[in-house]
């Protein structure tokens, strides 16, 4: 749904490096090249942004 602040396994913060990350994959930049950039060396981090689905607009049109 909406990216974790901080990663589950190691604790870093991560939140704030999702809108960069989401921009310059959909350029069309390699996405390991951009974890690379954007310092996520540790497999817990890298894992959270390759696997994550923004489900946020989806989610959104339901109310409780």
């Amino acid at each position: 749904m909406i990216i974790p602040v901080r990663c589950f396994g190691c604790g870093q913060v991560v939140g704030h490096l999702w809108e960069d990350y989401k921009k310059r994959v959909e350029k069309g930049e390699e996405p390991k090249k951009v974890l690379d950039d954007l310092g996520l060396e540790r497999y817990c981090c890298r894992t959270l942004f390759l696997t994550h689905k923004d489900l946020i607009k989806e989610i959104a049109r339901f109310k409780v």
